[in-house]
């Protein structure tokens, strides 16, 4: 029986490339964060609705031949967020319009 480490999806590098689903009432948010928030969940919820919110990990990908630690949450309704780490709010009023990609910038 193997006692190794047991790994996560974000303990590896991420080099594809993600597609982004936005248009219509849809738009992305790219969060870019320090590498220390590597494999840290980020919630997000729509403004209002604290209590129903989503997770990504802050995964490692590669962005002109360095590393880059970021969050993409795609096909977003139009629409203020907030953006949750260890179960707090860190960020209120993140804005998505419909058909554009938002980023946001922890670094």
């Amino acid at each position: 029986m193997s006692h190794g480490h047991s790994h996560t999806y974000a303990d590896r590098p991420h080099p594809e490339y993600v597609v982004l689903d936005i248009g219509g009432e849809c738009g992305a948010l790219i969060l870019h964060t320090d590498p220390e928030l590597h494999g840290v969940e980020v919630e997000i919820s729509l403004r209002g609705r604290d209590d129903d919110r989503s997770h990504k990990e802050v995964l490692e990908r590669n962005i002109n031949g360095h590393p880059a630690y970021t969050v993409v949450f795609e096909s977003l309704e139009r629409g203020e967020y907030t953006l949750w780490t260890h179960g707090e709010p860190r960020a209120r009023g993140v804005r998505v319009e419909a058909g554009a990609i938002a980023e946001l910038d922890w670094r």
